[in-house]
């Protein structure tokens, strides 16, 4: 008799389901003073889901979340998949009318959010009739607990398929207009797993979400520990000194940064590590934009305990390299080799593999890949290969021992503290002023935020920079950390022949 392959489909409430039934009175999720135990989360996250669907939501039907950091995010989740629904999280430093726009390409159905943010979404949710559950109240919508007292606790267990998205998490495009990349139970699931063994997120664990769990990474590794049996202790916002409180506190073993949290807590001065017991932290790991070579020695110095990770991944790719421990000191230059389960290939323009030492085209295919972007074949089609890679434009080069060093962005990305920024979506807000002719932003180096945006604008005949009116245009229509730190004034933008812009010829006047 034939073994015919199978197995149930992955669901990211898998996690949540085993272990509150194998440990129901272990704690999952810690915000300062409250907790959160398994069978606690199972039962919360059950009746969330009930009260959706009670609601009128159908399973694929999407609900946005605009939450920070806190105790309700992995129940939220959890109840939005538990019903078969899609989560699109929001960011709350966007804009209103950047969050109408993602409210409204995603086609949410629901929104539940902390009711001081209610700001960003009243009119598009009055206008728009969206069903909304507000956490600490509010005025949009029904109460948040008072929805979880009045519905059923027991789990829909609506069936899903694994590849089916579980959210739809947005990410500016080149043309200025956010993306939606859609990313599956299975390939967050296998990311999780994954994840866990690597960085130390499961059962007997404490890790802290530091990044927001809104952003695709942070999502990940937020969530991880409560999918696997461990537990996460909330950091509501970054800060320096309160993250140290926060692991000695609770005693975190594993945490995810970004460089700017490392340059954060730098600048506190060594006292502020040598005061707190800080001995339980064994794992840090990096992502976002590169971490210096000085800022990482500064790192594995300042935290000798700690197995120091860097990452290189992104959205639409996952987690494609990790850049282990072992190989900190001797590969300085490195973002690692490919990582679980992941293909790399390197090409050039033509698409054509090049050797060891020259940059090249990042492609990866792996489990973590997204399904594509919502509602734009095009764009899928432009980033995906036949057989299935997928690229950000990134340029690498790779060495003889198959690490990987990460070169330039074809796409121009700018990284500003943990944050993806495109310049595109910023000049077109600059030209609009009655002073400019046009303008290019690029990123420049910066020892607090990795990277900072910096706009260089041609000026209309007769006119004068003014950056506090620039910045002032910039902050009603973009949010806070897209707005440039510093303006230039040039006669013209460098091009090459063919009229485009050349950005790397863009260089901060000297002083």
């Amino acid at each position: 008799m034939a073994i015919t392959p199978g197995g149930a489909p992955l669901s990211i409430v898998d996690g949540v389901r085993e272990f509150a039934r194998s440990t129901p009175g272990a704690t999952a999720v810690i915000d300062g003073g409250r907790t959160l135990t398994y069978a606690q989360l199972h039962e919360r996250s059950s009746r969330l889901a009930n009260h959706l669907t009670g609601t009128g939501l159908r399973p694929g039907d999407r609900v946005a979340v605009l939450l920070g950091n806190r105790l309700e995010f992995p129940e939220v989740a959890a109840g939005i998949a538990k019903a078969g629904l899609i989560m699109v999280p929001l960011n709350p430093r966007l804009t209103r009318s950047e969050a109408g726009y993602i409210l409204e390409h995603s086609r949410s159905s629901a929104i539940v959010l902390d009711a001081a943010l209610t700001s960003l979404v009243d009119d598009h949710a009055a206008n728009h009739g969206l069903t909304a559950t507000s956490l600490d109240g509010g005025p949009l919508g029904l109460p948040y607990e008072e929805a979880l007292a009045a519905a059923d606790d027991r789990d829909p267990e609506t069936a899903v398929d694994e590849l089916d998205p579980f959210c739809i998490t947005y990410t500016s495009g080149t043309t200025g207009r956010p993306k939606g990349v859609l990313i599956s139970h299975r390939s967050r699931v296998l990311t999780i797993y994954m994840s866990a063994l690597e960085w130390g997120l499961g059962a007997g664990r404490v890790s802290a979400a530091v990044a927001p769990m809104y952003h695709g990474a942070g999502f990940a590794f937020g969530y991880a520990p409560v999918f696997t049996g461990g537990t996460v202790t909330m950091l509501n916002r970054w800060d320096a000194a309160a993250f140290l409180d926060l692991v000695e506190r609770d005693r975190v073993q594993s945490a995810f940064l970004i460089p700017t949290h490392a340059q954060g807590l730098r600048s506190l001065g060594p006292e502020a590590l040598t005061s707190r017991d800080l001995d339980s932290l064994d794992t840090l790991y990096f992502n976002a934009a590169a971490l210096p070579w000085a800022l990482k020695q500064w790192v594995m110095e300042s935290f000798p305990r700690c197995g120091v990770h860097e990452l290189y991944g992104s959205t639409e790719a996952g987690i494609v390299t990790n850049l282990r421990p072992a190989d900190m000191r001797r590969k300085p230059g490195s973002v690692g080799h490919p990582w679980h389960m992941t293909e790399v290939r390197v090409v050039d323009d033509e698409g054509r593999p090049v050797p060891p030492g020259v940059p090249g085209e990042l492609f990866s295919r792996s489990p973590f890949l997204m399904n594509g972007y919502l509602d734009d074949p095009e764009a899928t089609a432009a980033c995906t290969t036949e057989d299935g890679f997928v690229t950000c434009g990134d340029v690498v080069v790779v060495d003889e021992e198959g690490y990987i060093s990460i070169v330039d962005r074809k796409k121009d990305l700018i990284i500003s503290g943990g944050t993806n920024v495109y310049p595109r979506e910023i000049e077109e807000v600059v030209a609009t002023h009655d002073s400019v002719v046009e303008c290019a932003v690029v990123g420049e180096p910066d020892e607090t935020w990795g990277e900072c945006v910096v706009a260089h604008v041609v000026l209309r005949p007769g006119a004068t920079l003014d950056p506090v009116a620039l910045e002032k245009l910039c902050r009603t229509r973009l949010a806070g950390y897209k707005v440039p730190r510093r303006w230039y004034a040039l006669d013209t933008l460098p091009r090459n022949a063919g009229g485009k812009v050349v950005k790397r010829d863009l260089v901060a006047p000297r002083a």
